[in-house]
């Protein structure tokens, strides 16, 4: 357990972080789900760009890996084009 000043802010800190990256993560699973959900081209187009948007800021931010990323919106793309 944490004795000092600073390791108990780190813990604090630490759990602020962790669920606010929780719900980005959630947030951007979402995203993706309502692209594959979609049958409509125009309709999964417009998904497909704010999800690739959010994905992005997502691995700028470092929520998720930038390899990671790429490899959703390079799925996302390869379904959108198969409409």
């Amino acid at each position: 357990m944490a004795r000092n000043k600073s390791a108990i802010k780190r813990t604090r800190q630490n759990i602020k972080r962790n669920e606010h990256n929780k719900n980005r993560r959630s947030k951007m699973r979402t995203l993706v789900k309502k692209v594959f959900a979609t049958s409509d081209k125009a309709q999964a187009e417009t998904a497909l760009k704010e999800a690739t948007s959010f994905i992005d800021r997502m691995s700028v931010k470092g929520v998720v890996h930038k390899n990671t990323a790429a490899r959703k919106k390079a799925q996302l793309t390869k379904y959108v084009n198969n409409l």
